[in-house]
């Protein structure tokens, strides 16, 4: 009788975020710039600006901290990810970031969608290409969050929480806020 081999850590991992970005695009789906980048009540984060973080720091996370290697932003996407500022990262900078605060940041960029949405899906299918190469070995790796002051963590629990976990967390905040607008939060 032939056996099914179970699932992979790298599989869990990647079926957890593709959904997280394909519930992420389809809430963003009736945005226009418009609404991305209106201001949002209260203490709320413009959706736009909420969305291009998002992008941002799975490449920041994905590309900078886990592979070593410099983000999207500060090489093939340079001047290309949809915002009129550069990323700015207080607690960790990378390539072509700026340390500064960040929610000043969150309300005074600006985002075009179009654009935004062209690096999402260049983020998008990095990350997936990192994923599909990732063993187990790679995903037990050490990472040292020292910089943020947790410690070091598997490199596995730091994409579950600083990408996929991430992603969600900010979509629920667009979700919120679409709803604040008086508009459709999730798709569902």
């Amino acid at each position: 009788m032939a056996t099914t081999p179970g699932i992979t850590t790298a599989q869990v991992l990647r079926g957890a975020l593709d959904g997280a970005h394909q519930i992420l695009e389809a809430t963003m789906a009736d945005v226009d710039d418009e609404l991305a980048n209106r201001p949002a009540p209260g203490n709320a984060n413009p959706i736009g600006s909420s969305y291009a973080h998002a992008l941002l720091a799975e490449d920041a996370v994905v590309n900078g901290l886990l592979r070593g290697q410099a983000p999207l932003w500060a090489g093939e996407w340079a001047g290309r990810t949809g915002t009129d500022r550069p990323v700015v990262i207080s607690s960790a900078p990378w390539p072509g970031a700026v340390a500064a605060d960040l929610g000043e940041w969150y309300r005074t960029v600006r985002v075009e969608l179009g654009a935004c949405r062209a690096y999402a899906q260049a983020v998008h299918a990095a990350t997936g290409a990192f994923l599909e190469t990732a063993d187990e070995a790679t995903l037990a790796r050490p990472i040292d969050l020292s910089f943020i002051g947790m410690g070091t963590l598997p490199l596995a629990l730091v994409f579950a929480n600083f990408v996929t976990g991430h992603c969600n967390h900010l979509c629920g905040e667009i979700s919120a806020i679409k709803g604040a607008f008086g508009r459709k939060g999730y798709p569902f």
